[in-house]
């Protein structure tokens, strides 16, 4: 199994106002908030610590068939320092992910397996280029955010 997430940052940054009070808490573990408050840029680290649960979290919730998603449940840990690529434990259980940013967007795949990773065939369209129907496209997992979609085969 595989799972995947993108965050349209700037759709993010007018929809969700990461540094008020509180909302680190509700998401984030002490760890995590660490890693966001000593990064060089602290917005582009919110929204991949984010994807990285989210991308984890689409796999655990098909393999236990239990939505509960309790973002602090799911730790995340940088592998690389540029973020590149990354783990998330939830349950004793781990995932590995790999992440790519640009300008626009963070976009995570996730895989129980490391080597799945160098598996895992990515197609990311920006509206208004998205498929008509892209469901008929039969892809393993799939994200949209804003104007992105992100459909992953693995």
């Amino acid at each position: 199994m595989i799972g995947n997430d993108i965050v349209d940052l700037d759709l993010a940054k007018v929809q969700s106002n990461w540094r008020r009070k509180g909302y680190l808490d509700k998401i984030f573990t002490r760890e995590e908030q660490l890693i966001i408050a000593t990064a060089t840029n602290p917005d582009q680290m919110v929204w991949l610590l984010w994807s990285m649960k989210e991308s984890a979290y689409k796999i655990h919730n098909r393999k236990t068939r239990i939505r509960n998603f309790a973002p602090t449940a799911l730790a995340c840990s940088l592998i690389s320092l540029d973020g590149e690529k990354g783990a998330v434990t939830v349950d004793h259980q781990t995932y590995f992910t790999k992440s790519e940013f640009s300008l626009t967007y963070v976009h995570t795949i996730a895989s129980a397996s490391v080597n799945k990773l160098l598996d895992i065939a990515i197609k990311i369209y920006s509206q208004p280029n998205h498929p008509a129907d892209y469901k008929s496209l039969a892809a393993d997992c799939v994200s949209h955010h804003g104007r992105y979609l992100a459909l992953v085969y693995g």
